[in-house]
């Protein structure tokens, strides 16, 4: 557990002559890991080394990290930025590839030897496979749809074998020179002729297809990640039978030489390994959330709830038992990825700038309905009068969000600077934090904007105290502050903390926003580090 102590105590000295030093109570906060950590950022492409090391991708995190299969222990293997890997692959020498899905790079590295870009400019590069000749295929996905056969050199450019073929997601190359995969869009598992990308329907039935590869026992296996299921194509009858049921969310397998696939979840940042003759699910690694980003707090008649931003999932914490839950989760339901939260009297607002969208979420029934067409959205709220605003880093906006298949209106509010998250401050005012280094007070009527601090270290998590006084992260340094607007004072109470990952190339600067919560009921500020994966908790000194 991590305990850091902010701030000072004092000592107040007795006012008569000769009288001794007098102990006040500690103006110490107190600084606590209240969730996690956890080792990955999202989970995303798997491969097995011959020494059964298995490496693991996070296209969030930019690395690969290297998985002991049997204690679960992670080591990172390569950091960012060229360490963001959506797929793995090994080669017959020994080389290894990946794809960085936001970069749209390729990567290979020679065995003992140094990474080398082989592709570039082909933004959602996603899966890929080498042949037993060296031959490396990839495919773009989500960010674009195509299949490309890579030059290992890296001379020549990439030659495009087809496009639009609806998603050909984890795939591997067969035993007769065809590629094997799932075609996400067409829920179903095909066989790709790598000469003219002619596909051929091998198993139907899919939601999600995510990924297939061969075991050593010559069939198929896939996943489906909407429904978490693990199947076998039996290769000689083509019937296909369910081996086990994970959580969805599921992103890509791997097959160890003994048949065990490893499988893993996006949402969860876990790797199961399952036996494919029995069924039976073994989890290798797993941590409690995935990447958490925006924070924000509600207390009712249900308790006091932390709901975060977990960028692959919309979870709940309550803080009381930390119980969690996840009404909203990628891919099982209808969500993109969560990057920013915002909390109202009747709504939660969730936002993702990677989609363009913000999701609204009735606290009385669950119904979430998303509305799109926003311009990389960091942050939404729901003010006190029931009127709904988002935040638009892209172009330094904040504009109303109304019905679904509207175009979103006029802003009502520009000039910020790329804005990250926003609290109500009443009287139809809000807060915003600034990446550049600021904190505006911002009026939703007028437009105008003040910028009430400034020579900020990267400010992201905003919130308001009952105490009245706006709790601001710097993300950049690791530190909290609270600022308070009757003296206009500044006060540090926790440095230190394990914030700031760094932005992948061509993503907003706030890549993955370091949250703040305040509790109205004890003061205690939660904050999410986005290198650790936890939530901190920063408890108040006694009174």
């Amino acid at each position: 557990m991590i305990r850091l102590l902010c701030a000072a105590s004092l000592l107040a000295l007795a006012a008569c002559g000769g009288g001794e030093p007098v102990a006040a109570k500690p103006t110490a906060w107190e600084v606590t890991e209240f969730i996690g950590p956890s080792p990955f950022h999202g989970l995303h492409g798997l491969a097995v080394e011959p020494d059964g090391t298995v490496l693991a991708g996070s296209v969030v995190g930019q690395a690969i990290y290297a998985v002991n299969p049997t204690t679960g222990e992670v080591t990172e293997r390569m950091g960012p930025p060229n360490g963001m890997a959506d797929d793995i692959a090994f080669g017959p020498n020994g080389e290894m590839a990946w794809t960085g899905y936001l970069t749209g790079k390729v990567f290979i590295q020679p065995k003992g030897g140094e990474p080398k870009m082989i592709s570039q400019g082909l933004p959602g590069s996603n899966s890929l496979a080498f042949t037993k000749e060296g031959r490396l295929y990839f495919t773009q996905v989500f960010l674009g749809d195509a299949l490309y056969e890579a030059d290992p050199a890296g001379v020549a450019p990439p030659r495009l074998i087809r496009k639009d073929l609806g998603g050909l997601n984890g795939f591997e190359v067969g035993p007769d020179g065809m590629i094997y995969g799932p075609l996400w869009f067409k829920n179903a598992i095909v066989k790709v002729d790598p000469k003219d990308g002619k596909d051929t329907v091998v198993a139907a039935g899919f939601q999600i297809p995510a990924a297939a590869n061969f075991g050593p026992d010559g069939n198929l296996y896939a996943i489906d990640t909407k429904t978490g299921e693990v199947k076998k194509i039996d290769m000689k009858t083509k019937a296909v039978t369910v081996v086990a049921t994970l959580h969805p969310a599921l992103d890509n397998l791997a097959i160890a030489p003994d048949g065990t696939i490893y499988v893993s979840n996006m949402a969860e940042a876990t790797i199961s390994a399952v036996n494919p003759a029995t069924g039976e699910v073994r989890t290798v690694v797993s941590g409690p959330l995935a990447t958490p980003t925006d924070l924000a707090i509600t207390d009712g008649p249900e308790g006091e709830k932390l709901h975060i931003a977990d960028t692959f999932a919309y979870r709940v914490i309550d803080t009381a038992s930390k119980q969690i839950t996840d009404p909203l989760r990628v891919y099982r339901d209808e969500t993109e990825n969560q990057l920013g939260v915002g909390a109202g009297k009747t709504k939660i607002l969730v936002t993702s700038w990677a989609a363009g969208m913000v999701q609204t979420v009735d606290r009385a029934t669950g119904a979430a309905v998303m509305h799109h067409g926003f311009a990389a959205p960091s942050d939404a709220i729901e003010l006190d009068d029931g009127r709904l605003f988002a935040l638009e880093a892209a172009t330094g906006t904040i504009r109303p969000v109304q019905a679904e298949g509207d175009t979103p209106p006029p802003p009502q509010v520009q000039g910020l600077n790329f804005p990250v998250s926003m609290v109500d401050a009443g009287g139809g005012k809000v807060y915003v934090t600034e990446t550049p280094g600021a904190l505006a007070l911002v009026d939703l009527a007028s437009g105008e904007v003040t910028r009430v601090l400034e020579g900020l270290e990267g400010p992201e998590g905003v919130d308001i105290g009952a105490d009245g006084r706006v709790y601001v992260a710097e993300a950049k340094v690791g530190r909290v502050i609270a600022y308070d607007p009757k003296d206009k004072s500044k006060t540090i109470i926790a440095e230190g903390l394990k914030t700031g990952l760094p932005a992948a190339e061509g993503t907003l600067p706030a890549y993955t926003t370091t949250g703040v919560a305040v509790s109205k009921k004890d003061g205690s500020v939660y904050v999410a580090s986005d290198i650790t994966n936890a939530i901190y908790k920063i408890t108040p000194p006694a009174k």
